[in-house]
């Protein structure tokens, strides 16, 4: 039996789409959208569509831009010779947050991962490589997510990088900040160790 009229089910159909959204939330979004005046509901899906046609890798590091080169890669103030690496450009955001990295970024846009079949040509590694070839960069800082295929990204990146007399470095792994050693895991415990830093 339908419960809904037609264009209601599929709203709900393409929000049940998105990550991290369950029926439940699908259909609270839904009714939500179609109680909106009209000029909100416009106004939605006019940043949507705007999102979708405007947004474009950035030529130089491969986060999301609306010209050729991002905000961060169009600074002058900016470290010209220290590039983090990232597996997303949400990533980027996150790292900027912190108001500690001044250099640029590189986003890989994913990681290796044979099991999911993503090899090294099926993320932006080259592009990478181009501009450690340029011979600018001094320090590559490696800041992919830490499993199995970041770590299996880093390692790749850090072979391929190190002919070019390039320091590479990862970013330290442990215990969270406000986090209590009883609840880590050996992974995180093991990290945290190896990342000891002096007092």
């Amino acid at each position: 039996m339908d419960y809904y009229v037609t264009p209601l089910q599929n709203l709900i159909e393409e929000f049940e789409k998105l990550p991290g959204i369950g029926s439940k939330t699908a259909r609270r979004l839904a009714y939500y959208v179609v109680n909106l005046p009209k000029e909100k509901t416009d106004k939605f899906a006019r940043a949507i569509l705007d999102a979708k046609s405007k947004i474009r890798y950035c030529s130089k590091c491969q986060n999301f831009s609306e010209d050729e080169l991002c905000p961060i890669c169009a600074n002058p103030a900016r470290d010209q010779s220290v590039i983090c690496v990232v597996e997303n450009p949400k990533d980027v955001m996150q790292m900027e947050r912190t108001n500690e990295f001044k250099g640029l970024y590189h986003v890989l846009h994913g990681a290796i991962s044979p099991m999911d079949g993503i090899g090294p040509d099926d993320i932006k590694i080259k592009e990478l490589m181009v501009r450690i070839a340029e011979g600018k960069v001094k320090e590559i800082i490696m800041a992919t997510n830490p499993n199995l295929e970041g770590e299996t990204t880093a390692m790749y990146i850090s072979k391929l990088a190190k002919p070019f007399g390039v320091k590479v470095t990862r970013i330290a792994h442990g215990i969270p900040v406000g986090g209590e050693i009883e609840f880590a895991d050996e992974v995180t415990l093991s990290k945290a160790l190896e990342g000891r830093v002096e007092l």
